[in-house]
């Protein structure tokens, strides 16, 4: 029998500061069972102890079928005496999933999906959330690196939404977060300064309020290595991705000084501080240190809060930043420090 993803380690651990997380992310090469040791955990919790889940997703599209989606899989494995349906609710605001044993004539509530991109109206029906007690957020990184504008922002919103009822401003409830290993620059990863701590060797991660797992499951790697179709495509990184559990946009990204004579390209403007950007065009790499050429008209601030006169904002410099991404995906970023490493990857980060 295969070995899948168990969970065990990761929800007993604490955070930084000793205390119970609220979120729990967790990524793999595909195929390991992260999905499914979550989505068996949140419906057990419903059918032993009544308490309901949530089930996050970025658009609003893909709530169609939602039930199906969820419990397909995991039905077959686990709950073959179980039936779930969902009913589309508030003109499609999000939808209610009903599970019950076959047989039995009625249908129980059991959980919520919503997507990210409807914060602003799932704000308004709040009361209607108040009974979740756990959300899971799979594929929290894209791979096509669709996201939903301010997409954390969003996020941050839906679990206030929820997290806010039964006379309490504030209510416990962890998020379950799984993935691939897609990119460090998703805006999780940068939003909570995982990116600049990351390395192949990280197994566990534990930051405020949060604890990551890194992981890699051999079997599963194993089975995809024995697909006909995969040797088929064995050049493709897509291939590496999910048979090995590689970053499928990253390569290597050091903290080293290139040697030679450097090109300046221009300036970013990070957490109040200026970092130069130069281009070592002998050896093809892309380099940022904490010196910048004051006199370099080419200027960029990070975030509206680094916004000053005679830099620019990010949206307006799409060519620039898809040009530093490109550099970046294919390994040839090196830094002076983790300081320019995280302005960097904020600045490149989707």
């Amino acid at each position: 029998m295969p070995n899948y993803y168990n969970g065990t380690k990761l929800l007993s651990m604490k955070d930084l500061d000793g205390n119970t997380p609220e979120i729990f992310m967790v990524t793999s090469n595909r195929s390991a069972g992260k999905t499914t040791y979550f989505s068996r955990l949140i419906l057990n919790k419903f059918i032993k102890k009544g308490e309901k889940f949530m089930l996050v997703y970025r658009f609003k599209e893909e709530l169609e079928g939602c039930a199906d989606k969820f419990f397909k899989d995991i039905h077959t494995l686990f709950f073959p005496e179980y039936e779930m349906s969902c009913k589309k609710m508030a003109n499609g605001a999000y939808y209610e999933l009903f599970c019950r044993k076959v047989g039995e004539e009625f249908y129980s509530p059991c959980g919520y999906a919503v997507s990210l991109n409807n914060a602003d109206t799932l704000k308004k029906l709040s009361h209607f959330f108040s009974d979740t007690t756990c959300m899971l957020f799979d594929e929290f990184q894209s791979e096509t690196n669709r996201y939903c504008p301010h997409e954390v922002e969003k996020f941050i919103s839906v679990h206030k939404t929820v997290a806010r009822g039964q006379g309490k401003q504030n209510r416990y409830v962890p998020v379950y977060m799984c993935s691939n290993p897609v990119t460090i620059l998703n805006p999780y990863y940068t939003d909570m300064d995982i990116a600049v701590r990351l390395t192949d060797d990280v197994k566990f991660l534990r930051g405020h309020g949060f604890v990551l797992e890194q992981g890699y499951n051999e079997d599963a790697s194993k089975a995809q290595k024995e697909s006909g179709f995969n040797a088929a495509f064995s050049r493709n990184k897509y291939v590496a991705y999910s048979e090995e559990g590689t970053y499928l946009n990253d390569s290597k990204a050091f903290v080293e000084q290139p040697q030679g004579r450097s090109r300046y390209l221009g300036t970013i403007r990070y957490k109040g501080s200026d970092f130069g950007i130069k281009a070592f065009d002998n050896i093809g790499i892309i380099f940022c240190d904490n010196k910048p050429d004051s006199t370099y008209p080419y200027k960029i601030a990070v975030t509206t809060e680094d916004h000053r006169v005679n830099y620019v904002i990010l949206r307006q410099n799409d060519m620039f930043i898809s040009n530093m991404r490109f550099f970046f995906e294919h390994g040839c970023f090196r830094f002076k420090d983790l300081r320019c490493k995280e302005a960097v990857l904020k600045l490149l980060s989707y």
